[in-house]
């Protein structure tokens, strides 16, 4: 059995004092990953300083993210500017540079305990090939659940638990777990759905845990039982 923390959409509010009440709840599990929009700076904002979100990700042991909409930029300058700090590993498998180089990695393969875990990241498309914008724009963003599905099969066969990191919005998590029965759970982010319980599709649970630093995801995942557990009320030091 796996044990699973999930945050998504806390947008700044992840302070230090925030960060040490979870970090009782983070010892209890065995992965951490968060599903984007953390900082506080917005869409087109430049932070002036580190976004102090890294710092207490770092602390708690994130495992894995997916970029928000509030981490991207179409600047190179003020991408790197927003994502500054950040330790762990960042995943997007539907952003890429306008010269077709690799921005971060799109999937990580890990191995918790005894079980095999595959991420898959991707986010809502910022810029696509078919906007305007494209032209200001040092990245381009291709359809996300194409791309989720392209790496998901290539991971399948390789791990025990297949995640989708996705900020995207519940209404294409849905339809990412109908187009793809091979991912296990979708951790989702940006619509602030709250879904105090994971809703299945098929044999994929999607999970979202609206926004703010109000509620918490924790979860268990075993072979037998598939994703179970519930949204939990942020925890107060």
């Amino acid at each position: 059995m796996l044990r699973i923390l999930h945050t998504n959409d806390t947008h700044g509010t992840l302070t230090s004092e925030r960060g040490a009440s979870l970090r009782e709840l983070r010892e209890s599990c065995d992965l951490y990953v968060d599903t984007g929009d953390c900082i506080k700076t917005g869409n087109l904002g430049i932070p002036m300083r580190q976004e102090p979100v890294w710092e207490v990700l770092a602390g708690l042991g994130c495992d894995a993210s997916v970029p928000g909409n509030r981490e991207s930029h179409v600047l190179e300058s003020a991408f790197r500017a927003k994502l500054a700090g950040a330790r762990h590993p960042m995943l997007c498998a539907n952003l890429r540079r306008k010269d077709g180089g690799e921005v971060m990695p799109p999937t990580l393969e890990l191995t918790v305990g005894d079980v095999r875990v595959g991420l898959v990241g991707v986010m809502v498309p910022m810029v696509t090939e078919r906007m305007k914008t494209k032209a200001a724009s040092a990245y381009l963003w291709d359809p996300p659940i194409p791309k989720a599905i392209e790496h998901a099969e290539r991971l399948r066969d390789r791990v025990d638990l297949l995640i989708a990191l996705t900020h995207i919005g519940q209404r294409l998590d849905i339809e990412l777990a109908e187009r793809a029965p091979m991912f296990d759970a979708i951790l989702g982010g940006h619509s602030h759905t709250v879904l105090r319980a994971p809703l299945r599709i098929g044999r994929t649970s999607i999970c979202q845990g609206g926004s703010h630093c109000r509620f918490v995801g924790v979860y268990e995942w075993s072979p037998e039982t598939g994703l179970t557990g519930n949204l939990q009320p942020f925890p107060t030091a």
